[in-house]
């Protein structure tokens, strides 16, 4: 009963003190999952944000019921997806009770500028942590390089691409890579 309390209250706090979705997340789910709690390993963290990514919902959400589920099976899910929505939904339930034009007020306006650079670190902070533990050969660092690059272009150049496109395009290249390359061992396994 400890850990699953201990699941909710630790994906709440972090659910209520984090702005910005899912990819400002990542870097606090980390720390809180792998370094101070020890759920899971950074290995299992890498995999669950890459499959995060690749399912439908947001991957906070997608994390924090992963690692529940890890922890302490359909129940630990549960309550850390509550535990990580709960926060976000009363806050964001009460502004639209009290408030009509809540982002009119100078304020807090300007307190969301503010929160947007802090989303933009914390994004690239979890980026440079994934890239350091990204195995060191030269195909995947090729495709994630490439990639960062064209994204880039296009939103320099204001390009109407989809960037959910250009993530399946890779995704597609990184996986004819592998099939051609497991072909290629075991055509050589078998000669």
């Amino acid at each position: 009963m400890k850990l699953l309390i201990s699941l909710f209250l630790s994906f709440a706090k972090i659910g209520l003190f984090t702005f910005g979705g899912g990819y400002a997340m990542i870097s606090i789910i980390e720390d809180a999952c792998v370094e101070k709690k020890k759920w899971i390993s950074h290995d299992e963290m890498m995999n669950i944000t890459v499959v995060a990514e690749s399912t439908p919902g947001p991957i906070a959400i997608n994390c924090a019921t992963f690692v529940g589920y890890k922890q302490k099976g359909f129940a630990g899910a549960v309550l850390a997806t509550i535990g990580m929505v709960l926060p976000s939904f009363v806050i964001i339930y009460l502004i639209s009770l009290f408030l009509d034009n809540f982002l009119e007020i100078t304020i807090i306006a300007n307190a969301f500028k503010g929160i947007k650079l802090a989303v933009g670190i914390l994004i690239l902070d979890a980026a440079i942590k994934m890239i350091k533990k990204m195995q060191k050969k030269p195909i995947p660092r090729t495709i994630m390089i490439s990639a960062t690059v064209i994204m880039l272009l296009i939103n320099i150049f204001s390009l109407k691409f989809s960037s959910v496109a250009l993530m399946l395009i890779f995704g597609i290249i990184s996986l004819v890579i592998f099939i051609v390359k497991g072909n290629g061992r075991k055509a050589g396994k078998q000669a």
